[in-house]
């Protein structure tokens, strides 16, 4: 178990690398292409109550689909991890500029004294962060563990959206007993379904 931790680091580390490597305004052109592709995925466009994230540091930058969704008439919700990120809250967030406050990750979450709960069973589509995916839907995170915990709990109906950039797949993601698989993955390049 800790080689595979051990080895996921690595994976994250290399991915880091690769993004950085990435010119600052490919990057933005490739969240564009990201961003664009799930505005054309028809499992998103019909869905009406929508998890989303907002990103930390090596993920996919989400701050104007937020906005988009807000366009489409999506109910947005966002999750608020506990201050020591261990578990996950779901919230509705009505208003971006308004409801969003800083979380343990560095990135902005819904403030839970202005937002109202949500059961997980309400979502039609969970969009999923990770630095490192590959084709077969396996993901790494950050490493804290909460979408690790929080992927088993959504509904088998509920699609499992990973947003990564071509930068960030690779042949295997090392899995553990507790890790889940997305349904589909989405980068710049391609929309991958789970083989």
């Amino acid at each position: 178990m800790e080689e595979t931790r051990e080895r996921k680091q690595e994976m994250r580390d290399e991915a880091a690398r690769r993004l950085t490597a990435i010119p600052a305004g490919q990057m933005t052109e490739n969240v564009k292409a990201i961003e664009n592709r799930l505005f054309e995925f028809a499992n998103f466009l019909e869905s009406r109550i929508v998890l989303l994230y907002t990103p930390a540091a090596g993920e996919v930058d989400t701050l104007e689909v937020l906005r988009r969704s807000v366009m489409y008439n999506k109910i947005i919700v966002l999750p608020a991890l506990s201050p020591n990120g261990r578990s996950v809250g779901l919230y509705k967030v009505d208003d971006i500029q308004r409801d969003l406050v800083e979380g343990p990750r560095g990135n902005l979450e819904p403030n839970p004294k202005r937002c109202k709960s949500v059961p997980l069973d309400c979502l039609d589509i969970a969009i999923i962060p990770g630095v490192v995916m590959d084709e077969k839907g396996g993901r790494i995170g950050t490493g804290r563990g909460s979408y690790d915990r929080l992927i088993p709990e959504l509904p088998v109906t509920t699609r499992k959206v990973g947003l990564v950039f071509e930068a960030q797949i690779v042949p295997v993601v090392p899995m553990e007993s507790h890790d889940k698989y997305l349904d589909i993955i989405i980068t710049e390049q391609r929309v991958i379904y789970k083989i």
